[in-house]
């Protein structure tokens, strides 16, 4: 595949010598190693990096570093590459609303593109009843603003998420996310108000009833659920550990909403933009959700997020409640269009679920053969392993997975772990990817598990 040649390194031009003016000192600067001497300088600890490598150019499912190694990307910029990196037609997009307007705030002067993509969302969107969609910039400010939305139209306070969910490091974010290390670890006191119930996972021993009754039990015990404005659900747990909600749970859930006034929040940050098969995964529950989040990879990779949902619902915000300087950027409305459009005319759908019968198949054949991997799961392309010691479901292999991904990304594949406990390898592939690198990729991961095996 012909790659797109970076312009070559340079610094601006001016009076003085600028850094790394020295050909051995820009050469050195290239490597990995030096640019995360000058990473570990300047940046935060608390800012991880999972691989120090250093990317300098991208195409479709492939990426190489500044030292020229070539890499498959089954992480995606964390489900944000559904459309490949680079895709010619998001580039083209965002090139030509470049020439145009690049910045105004919408909430001052707006612009087309923003209404227009705002218009094709909701038409996506399940459920019959008219819809509204507005946008912002991140996952985590999407899902804020729609506990916002819900607590504005119910007059109410309290927000039921489910442990092992993640809704973002915000604050509020964070308070949603049922996962406390890294992601809440020493940052609390966190805002009230917000409880946790258990997502069915029947690997490990919480059914779909499970599940409900502990719902129901933060209405007995913690919570009338005439104070709860929301109950926020991830049809598949991302970092979680790519648990599947069964469409059951959904249904039992929209009606306890129905039932007490509650508003239904399907977080699609990770699942959405076609990455299970369907452009919103929720479309599978069968039931509609009162509002949806999105981010991630709705724009290509270009920062931007949607609220959605139904439109006495939105409306109830009063003018000036909802918004934020960057949100609904012009260039990530145009890449957002563009995506809309790479589905349509690429049948990316239809793809992504090839590509998740092609891995299921791949890594249940290699199950077969490591009994270490017990279990293979996913919706569309959005597909996982769980590693347990010797294959026993009460000892998570949380060492194994990590040398698994060193050993991958040493043979040049980026591989990314998951879970609460870190016992997931996910992946997030882009769509566009042939069915050659999906077979590269695939048997490089049964090398580097090999090979993490041998290690211990």
């Amino acid at each position: 595949m012909g790659g797109y040649a970076l312009p070559p390194y340079h610094t601006p031009a001016g009076p003085e010598t600028p850094m790394h003016s020295d050909p051995q000192l820009q050469s050195a600067a290239k490597s990995n190693a030096a640019l995360m001497a000058r990473r570990r300088a300047a940046l935060p600890v608390g800012l991880g990096q999972t691989y120090e490598v250093f990317a300098e150019r991208a195409e479709g499912a492939e990426i190489w570093d500044v030292e020229g190694k070539r890499y498959i990307d089954f992480a995606g910029g964390i489900a944000v590459l559904n459309t490949g990196h680079r895709h010619p037609k998001i580039v083209e997009a965002v090139k030509a609303q470049l020439d145009k307007v690049h910045h105004t705030c919408f909430q001052v002067l707006a612009y087309e593109p923003y209404v227009e993509l705002a218009e094709r969302l909701c038409a996506k969107a399940p459920g019959d009843f008219a819809k509204k969609a507005f946008f912002l910039s991140t996952g985590a400010e999407a899902v804020e603003n729609a506990i916002k939305i819900a607590r504005a139209a119910t007059k109410r306070q309290a927000v039921i998420a489910f442990g092992g969910g993640f809704h973002g490091r915000t604050l509020l974010g964070m308070a949603l996310t049922g996962k406390v290390a890294p992601y809440k670890a020493g940052f609390g006191p966190f805002p009230a108000e917000i409880y946790h119930a258990e997502y069915p996972n029947a690997l490990h021993g919480i059914s779909v009833a499970d599940a409900l009754r502990s719902v129901e039990h933060l209405f007995k015990y913690d919570v009338e659920p005439e104070r709860v404005a929301a109950i926020i659900l991830e049809p598949v747990q991302g970092e979680g550990g790519f648990y599947v909600a069964p469409p059951e749970f959904a249904q039992a859930l929209r009606a306890l909403c129905d039932q007490h006034g509650i508003v239904f929040i399907a977080d699609e940050v990770q699942t959405g933009a076609g990455r299970t098969g369907t452009w919103l995964a929720c479309e599978q529950w069968g039931v509609a959700p009162d509002l949806i989040t999105m981010a991630k990879s709705m724009a290509g990779g270009f920062p931007l997020s949607a609220v959605i949902g139904k439109a006495e619902i939105m409306d109830q915000p009063l003018p000036g409640g909802l918004g934020g300087t960057y949100a609904g950027h012009p260039l990530a409305c145009a890449a957002g269009l563009a995506v809309l459009d790479v589905f349509e005319q690429e049948n990316l759908l239809a793809r992504s679920r090839a590509i998740g019968e092609r891995l299921r198949a791949g890594l249940t054949a290699m199950m077969g053969r490591h009994p270490e991997i017990r279990d293979v799961r996913g919706l569309g392309g959005m597909v996982a392993i769980e590693l347990f010691q010797d294959g026993d479901l009460s000892k998570p292999a949380a060492d194994l997975t990590k040398r698994m991904c060193a050993e991958a990304i040493r043979r040049g594949l980026v591989l990314l772990s998951c879970g609460l406990y870190a016992n997931v390898i996910r992946i997030l592939v882009p769509l566009t990817a042939s069915d050659a690198l999906l077979d590269e990729g695939l048997a490089i991961m049964e090398q580097a598990l090999a090979a993490a095996k041998n290690g211990r």
